[in-house]
């Protein structure tokens, strides 16, 4: 299946790019990305349009790059700006360049038409700003898996109870029902458990030993972002959905970024509510993420390598792939927009339709 183009992925933390020439790969593309000496972050095409010679292969020279095959010379545009040992530049001699934003430590980049790369459509959230939450980021989990089925992963409460026993859930959320929610832009899982002993997770960063009320709230934004609010409060406290801050309460935040359709890189990070500035709370929590996230690496490399041999019979699907379901399908529509070039209404057809 085709790749989103016109959205915002994440290339990396801000730390990934300093003058150094950095390849990256999204969506299938091959792109070289440094930071400008006025501070951008560039990305342009790796391949030098002459013997297609990887650019990332070449040397920096100030702010452009020089192919290091014969010498072709591209700035942060991707503008031809030199061809050793002629004056013509053939107006074919370029490298696409890609829009990049940065904010709050993160690398955007636009796979698609640049026209419709607006800066307002980067993913945000109020509490990166909020001196009340304290945002940190993680690592980056390399998986050989389709980014689909990583993404469809981060939206799943039931697989909590199985995949992560003793980190991120137990065996009291079982049979609690999942909520789902279709109807805007956001597709939206959730359930809680009431008045259950707390998760591993929470009885090493919450310190909670009596039962709690515990709640996990997946938010898919499309094509590839999670935001899980997860977290816990004393059971006793009673407390209503809508008032989670007075628990223990955490975002984990997934930027799922395809790199080619057997492989894919999320970029972690989390924003808590708790222990703000703390930088040997964080340093615990990343601890025990790495361990619940190399338990999905492991769940999802083995569906990857069995979605590749060949299938007796067609995959059979139940209640809780309803979200996963609207899923693919928005994204099937969005490739569909991308790849389909609408001439409007005909003029004067002469193909009519009677039923």
């Amino acid at each position: 299946m085709p790749f989103v183009k016109n959205a915002w992925y994440v290339a990396g933390w801000s730390t990934a790019f300093g003058e150094a020439l950095t390849p990256v790969t999204i969506t299938g593309e091959a792109l070289v990305m440094f930071r400008a000496s006025d501070g951008r972050v560039v990305a342009l095409e790796d391949r030098c349009p002459h013997r297609l010679l990887p650019l990332s292969k070449g040397k920096r020279i100030g702010d452009t790059i020089q192919c290091g095959y014969h010498g072709m010379t591209f700035d942060g545009s991707g503008k031809c700006v030199r061809v050793p040992g002629q004056q013509n530049l053939p107006a074919s001699a370029y490298v696409t360049a890609f829009p990049v934003e940065e904010r709050h430590g993160i690398v955007w980049i636009w796979m698609g038409d640049p026209e419709g790369a607006n800066p307002d459509d980067v993913f945000d959230l109020p509490e990166f700003s909020d001196p009340g939450w304290h945002a940190h980021h993680g690592d980056a989990l390399h998986l050989h898996a389709h980014y689909l089925n990583v993404a469809e992963n981060l939206m799943d409460p039931a697989h909590v109870s199985f995949v992560h026993p003793t980190t991120l859930g137990n065996a009291a959320s079982e049979n609690v029902p999942v909520h789902v929610s279709t109807s805007g832009a956001t597709i939206t899982a959730w359930r809680w458990i009431r008045d259950s002993a707390p998760i591993g997770f929470f009885k090493k960063f919450g310190g909670f030993t009596g039962n709690v009320d515990r709640w996990h709230y997946y938010h898919l934004h499309l094509p590839s972002i999670a935001v899980i609010d997860f977290g816990s409060a004393d059971t006793t406290l009673a407390l209503p959905e809508d008032d989670r801050d007075q628990g223990v309460r955490i975002f984990a935040l997934h930027f799922v970024t395809p790199v080619t359709e057997d492989y894919t890189i999320d970029h972690w990070m989390h924003l808590r509510n708790r222990a703000q500035g703390d930088d040997a709370a964080s340093a615990q929590m990343d601890a025990m993420f790495r361990i619940a996230f190399d338990e999905d690496k492991a769940i999802l490399e083995a569906i990857h390598q069995a979605e590749q041999r060949p299938q007796r019979r067609k995959p059979i699907r139940i209640a809780i792939d309803k979200g996963p379901n609207v899923y693919r399908k928005r994204i099937r529509d969005l490739i569909e927009a991308e790849t389909t070039e609408d001439l409007g209404a005909p003029v004067a057809p002469s193909f009519v339709q009677v039923d």
